[in-house]
């Protein structure tokens, strides 16, 4: 791929507002799928779909830690250019073509960094919630 088809396909990558809003959280550092998911509002399936863009673009890298998958961004430099737009990041999901929320609601991530000392395996998350709903059944 010569350097304009590798500059197209980042300016392609761009133009999507949930790619947008991903790099905008991703600013502050890594993050993991989870994390992202909480924060955003966004499904985790629409989330991943949107980072194979950007991963495929060269804009970030992911690493696996366990059952988490973390994302940061690895041309730092991209910041100045969507900066130079000027066109906010940080309202993801607005408009028609807005997708759809996530299950968890906004700030319940269950990965490590957002909850020490949890660790985010699927099943173990799932039968924490199963034993919550049991508590408050039995209420």
């Amino acid at each position: 791929m010569d350097a304009m088809e590798q500059e197209a396909k980042i300016f392609k990558s761009l133009g999507h507002p949930a790619r947008l809003a991903i790099l905008s959280a991703l600013r502050g550092g890594e993050q993991c799928v989870c994390h992202l998911e909480s924060a955003l509002g966004m499904r985790q399936a629409y989330i991943s779909q949107q980072l194979i863009v950007l991963k495929e673009a060269g804009l970030v890298q992911d690493r696996r830690d366990g059952w988490n998958m973390f994302y940061r961004v690895i041309r730092r430099d991209i910041f100045a250019l969507i900066d130079s737009v000027g066109a906010p990041a940080s309202q993801p999901g607005k408009g028609s073509n807005a997708p759809r929320r996530a299950r968890k609601p906004h700030g319940e991530c269950p990965c490590p960094k957002c909850s020490p000392g949890t660790e985010a395996d699927p099943r173990a998350i799932s039968t924490q919630s199963a034993a919550k709903t049991a508590v408050k059944a039995s209420i």
